[in-house]
């Protein structure tokens, strides 16, 4: 019947609007559908009616634009309240426009680009077109940059980094006498006199003459950079789409706040560990049974213990090629972590070694004889540092700045400027000794959420800030500052945040009931073991603890952090291995 007397509707010539475009390939089905769906109700009207509407619709269709607009309104006028709610209806669905298949790519791409990760995801899935372009490589890249290693400052959520593993250098050849035979100096330099380095002509204290005696045994300040930029670098080689490099690091940020983990509990020294290092999948410990040893942390399995040290090992720094140990026999011990064997020892301090700090070829060491010296192994240099009046339990260094800050048992921190060899500035405000101080990687942006003030804005304030860090700083105006903060935490049963141009203390941190023994910190997160046998995460922006975790029988005494492991030492001889990877 629709074919002898009704003829299809013809389309003018006019230039063709969204719903109309014949490219439109899903359009034109919608509207085909659409279109069976009218003739199968036409067909059920007389002949008369259906070449009635028939022509209407032809005639609508060719009008011009005004005139279309006319007959609707005296169409709509002549509507009851059904047949408008009707209209209404139809509208709705009608009107619905998909703009990403009319924008040019580029401006979608910007639109999608001020959504959030799970508006993004979403998405993907409407259709194959916005899957395509919502799983764009560049706009996973900017929400990667946007959360990995920092706090968003939009939606307040963060990822952890999770750097690729390192790779380990070959083992050295060694000669019968345990030196080495090549030009290998554990990435320190030039091989180096056994002797204690105050002994040798080339020593240099911070009254020598030697003309150099006032240069930065650092080397050149580099250019600081953010370390995300270094993890996350656009590369067009063999890498991994974006959008998998988010959703790794979201497994492992929500295992973090959840709480989800699984625990290793790793056994055999048979005194306190008071000291360990993680290291890619390494995890090496020391303790008061003299004995150091090196864990794989993917087996759980014990691979060397290193036997040297007389007395009890209080610090340890780790890297690729070399363990180094502080001990309370008065020596510091450079080992070949693969093949367990002594490299070098250097005795210089008059009490027992509590705190190390490496750095590059620079490593720093603080004793209970109240001293901290700094050793370049690169220039063969070494000075000391004198000030505290008690036992300095804690070095670290920052090489941007170059600059130190340093724990002490006299209940204060202090600062240090490694260029003049100076005391900065002396933090006051501990009540019980003070075990650990280390810089904040906290980024400058969040400062607000810490204090307000002068100095609630690091960057943009470098100029006013840099007379407060004395004349090695303000002789150079283009040497970095120090990180604006310090952490450190103290048998006051505190953890405190200290602003370093000022000196003042911005937060106190409570909930340990006894001492804090030791933390450890990312730009996330801070970890803090204390006499209490706890172990507390806190946010390390607003302070707010996290999580309790439980499990020790004894103070915890030294803490070790990586973005998805956490490691902690204890009075009770065994070390506890926290694995938040999914």
């Amino acid at each position: 019947m629709s074919q002898q007397g009704v003829t299809p509707i013809q389309v003018s010539n006019r230039p063709h609007c969204y719903r109309h475009r014949p490219e439109l390939a899903y359009q034109r089905l919608a509207d085909e559908e659409a279109k069976q769906e009218r003739q199968r109700k036409l067909e059920n009207l007389p002949q008369s009616r259906q070449r009635t509407i028939d022509s209407f619709w032809t005639f609508f269709s060719n009008a011009p634009e005004e005139e279309r607009c006319l007959i609707l309104d005296g169409i709509l006028a002549q509507c009851c309240f059904s047949q408008l709610s009707y209209v209404s209806t139809a509208v709705k669905a009608l009107i619905r426009i998909d703009f990403f298949a009319v924008l040019p790519p580029e401006i979608s791409t910007r639109i999608l680009k001020y959504l959030d990760a799970t508006t993004l995801t979403k998405a993907a899935q409407v259709s194959r077109r916005w899957k395509r372009l919502a799983d764009d490589n560049l706009l996973w890249y900017r929400m990667c940059e946007q959360h990995i290693n920092k706090k968003c400052s939009k939606c307040g959520w963060s990822l952890p980094l999770l750097q690729a593993p390192q790779q380990w250098q070959q083992p050295v050849d060694l000669d019968p006498n345990g030196t080495c035979t090549g030009d290998w100096t554990p990435s320190l330099g030039r091989p180096i006199d056994s002797r204690p380095i105050d002994s040798r002509p080339s020593d240099l204290s911070p009254g020598s003459d030697d003309p150099h005696s006032h240069d930065s045994c650092l080397g050149p300040p580099a250019k600081r950079q953010r370390i995300l930029h270094h993890a996350i670098e656009l590369d067009t080689a063999d890498t991994r789409p974006w959008k998998e490099v988010y959703k790794e690091r979201l497994l492992v940020g929500l295992n973090w706040k959840y709480g989800r983990y699984k625990v290793t509990v790793l056994e055999g020294h048979t005194d306190s560990v008071m000291c360990l290092k993680i290291y890619s999948n390494y995890l090496v410990t020391g303790s008061y049974d003299a004995t150091i040893r090196l864990w794989n942390l993917d087996s759980g399995s014990l691979v060397r213990t290193f036997l040297g040290h007389t007395a009890g090992i209080r610090a340890l720094q780790f890297d690729d090629s070399k363990i180094i140990s502080g001990s309370l026999d008065e020596t510091i011990k450079i080992w070949n972590w693969q093949t367990g064997q002594c490299l070098l020892t250097i005795s210089n301090h008059n009490d027992a070694l509590v705190g190390l700090h490496l750095t590059g070829k620079i490593l720093a060491s603080s004793s209970m004889d109240k001293t901290i010296k700094i050793w370049n192994f690169e220039g063969k240099e070494a000075f000391t540092l004198r000030g505290h009046k008690d036992s300095v339990n804690s070095v670290h260094m920052d090489t941007d700045s170059r600059t130190l800050i340093s724990a002490s048992d006299d209940f204060t921190l202090r600062l240090w400027d490694l260029d003049t060899r100076q005391c900065i500035r002396v933090f006051e405000g501990h009540c019980g000794q003070v075990q650990q101080a280390s810089f904040s990687p906290v980024e400058p942006e969040y400062s607000h959420l810490l204090e307000s003030g002068p100095t609630a804005n690091h960057e943009k304030n470098m100029e006013v800030l840099r007379p407060s860090y004395g004349y090695g700083f303000t002789a150079c105006p283009g040497r970095s500052l120090p990180p604006p903060y310090v952490i450190s935490g103290s048998l006051d049963n505190t953890l405190r945040v200290w602003d370093t141009a000022t000196g003042a203390c911005v937060r106190v941190d409570f909930g340990h009931t006894e001492g804090v023994w030791s933390f450890a910190t990312d730009s996330l997160r801070v970890v803090s073991g204390a006499g209490d046998s706890l172990v507390k995460v806190w946010d390390a922006i607003t302070g707010n603890c996290l999580r309790t975790l439980t499990g020790h029988k004894g103070p915890v005494t030294c803490i070790g952090l990586t973005d998805s492991i956490l490691a902690t030492g204890s009075d009770d001889c065994r070390i506890m291995v926290y694995n938040f990877k999914p």
